[in-house]
């Protein structure tokens, strides 16, 4: 500790201080193996949220959307496997983007399919439609990203213009908290509190060395509610209530255990040969921008929480190009939405205080396992959906809190260029979105209403993304707004981030993000 971190109570860290396993390390076996499933039961809240909506609308029933469940995890463990070996190397775990739901609901309303009278030929034909779209739309990824220019991108991107792209990746997030908690409140409320305690106060009251009650918060306070949400099913304490009472309560409300095969492997091309529309294309491309602009601010949080320094950005734009061929695999695979980094995950390192990357590649091997056992990853898929949004409450606040606001250590918060950099941006990022949704949601259509579908589709989804808009905002004003004066430079804090610019710069680079297999000899890192 120097003499000048000796008067500073809170001095500037690059990487988090109190996490117990680091990214490069892990804990014993059968604790990494238990963390793992914890993270497999988290990313299934929008594994099961997206086809559940999705499905029904393309004509789909149970069947289908048990299938398109199971495809869909089976293709987040490949790509997660495939992000964390080759990608960025951070714990983080790949699964759907919201981003591509507009793109997708605008595909199953399409005229086009309403000509096919047998709903199950019709999801046929919305599906190879929305496979076309995304084999498109990867192809901006992969270009964006193996191509290098996100790391151009991310060369210019300071800790003041980060903050508000990685607090609104989590706080932009909100509808998918309380509102989805209040569905089935006497379920919903009881798992929120519960997960609070476990994790926040029962630790401070054991005397045991022990993590347990913090570690597996998540566990417990599933198994608990879950078991409480069966016993209340089994009595009949929802059987006179209305439809969507039942339908967010009910844990056998879905239809998937009975649909569900016992053992199933999806493969490419499973509905068909994708069918191809330009209109579709670029409004799904304007989500793939989305799927991976916020994949970023996930992976800086994911960063930070596994005691890593911040991703040069060559790793980024490394991350990104992987995340393109995550949506590939999804488009060719047929899952409906594009690939794109959890977020609830990468709290869920926060929680833990576990940033450990072989307990992600064990939570990867866990979504596998169960894609191909319909049955049991069925069951799991069951969890009422007011549990998960539980678990969002605290697991988006954690990237919010711990990742995104704790960058304000390196800017100068006394100077009114931050200031106002920081709160128009995250005002803005809240705002723009929730008019776009609101009007959305009043008229049926967005306040962009041209005659070109697929324009108004592209503005639709890059406005309703509040970490898009807070980014695009904030990298704007921290780029222009006095950019050559040496002292907003500082009070935007790139001198501290100036070192991770390359990726040789900093040995610790190579330690955390280098290829595994001596890779980097054929694929360097710049």
């Amino acid at each position: 500790m120097t003499k000048a971190d000796e008067f500073q109570p809170f001095p500037i860290k690059d990487q988090l201080p109190g996490v117990d396993f680091c990214l490069n390390s892990s804990p014993p076996w059968p604790e990494a193996i238990l963390l793992g499933f914890q993270h497999f039961i988290v990313m299934l809240g929008t594994t099961v949220f997206i086809p559940t909506i999705l499905v029904p609308l393309m004509g789909g029933g149970n069947v289908e959307k048990a299938e398109v469940i199971e495809t869909v995890l089976f293709v987040a463990g490949i790509n997660t496997l495939l992000q964390t070996w080759f990608g960025t190397r951070l714990p983080v775990v790949m699964g759907s983007s919201y981003a591509s739901i507009i793109p997708s609901f605008s595909i199953a309303f399409s005229n086009r399919f309403s000509i096919y009278a047998n709903p199950r030929q019709r999801f046929r034909q919305s599906m190879r439609a929305v496979q076309g779209a995304l084999i498109i739309a990867a192809f901006l990824q992969i270009l964006m990203g193996f191509f290098g220019f996100v790391r151009i991108f991310a060369r210019f991107l300071s800790p003041l213009a980060a903050i508000p792209l990685v607090t609104l990746t989590g706080l932009g997030l909100f509808a998918l908290g309380f509102p989805q908690l209040a569905r089935c409140i006497e379920v919903g409320l009881p798992a929120l509190i519960i997960v609070v305690v476990l994790s926040q106060y029962l630790p401070h009251f054991t005397k045991s060395k022990r993590m347990v009650f913090d570690r597996f918060a998540v566990l417990l306070s599933v198994s608990i509610v879950w078991s409480y949400a069966e016993i209340l099913t089994i009595a009949g304490a929802y059987d006179n209530r209305s439809p969507n009472t039942q339908f967010s309560c009910r844990t056998d409300r879905s239809g998937l255990v009975s649909a569900a095969p016992w053992i199933r492997v999806p493969y490419p091309f499973q509905w068909g040969r994708p069918s191809f529309n330009a209109g579709d294309a670029f409004a799904m491309v304007a989500a793939s921008f989305v799927a991976f602009i916020e994949s970023i601010g996930t992976y800086i949080a994911a960063s930070r929480y596994a005691s890593a320094t911040i991703p040069p950005p060559s790793v980024l734009s490394r991350g990104v190009g992987w995340q393109g061929i995550g949506t590939l695999l999804n488009g060719l695979f047929g899952t409906g939405s594009t690939c794109s980094a959890s977020v609830e995950n990468a709290g869920l390192l926060g929680l833990t205080r576990v940033g450990s990357r072989r307990v992600v590649q064990i939570s990867a091997v866990f979504v596998i396992f169960f894609s191909l056992l319909g049955k049991f990853g069925a069951v799991l898929a069951s969890i009422p959906l007011p549990i998960m949004a539980a678990l969002y409450c605290v697991l988006f606040a954690y990237v919010v809190a711990s990742a995104g606001i704790t960058f304000l250590q390196f800017c100068n918060l006394n100077s009114f260029r931050t200031k106002f950099i920081i709160g128009f941006s995250l005002f803005m990022g809240l705002s723009v979105p929730q008019y776009f949704n609101q009007y959305l949601l009043t008229s049926g259509h967005g306040p962009v209403n041209t005659g070109l579908t697929a324009f108004n589709n592209v503005m639709q989804v890059i406005f309703s993304s509040a970490a898009t808009v807070a980014i695009l905002i904030a990298f704007t004003l921290d780029s222009t707004h006095g950019y050559r004066d040496g002292v907003t430079r500082i009070d935007s804090g790139r001198h501290w981030w100036v070192k991770f610019r390359f990726f040789s710069s900093d040995t610790r680079s190579e330690e955390f993000y280098s290829l595994p297999y001596n890779l980097n000899r054929f694929f360097p890192s710049f």
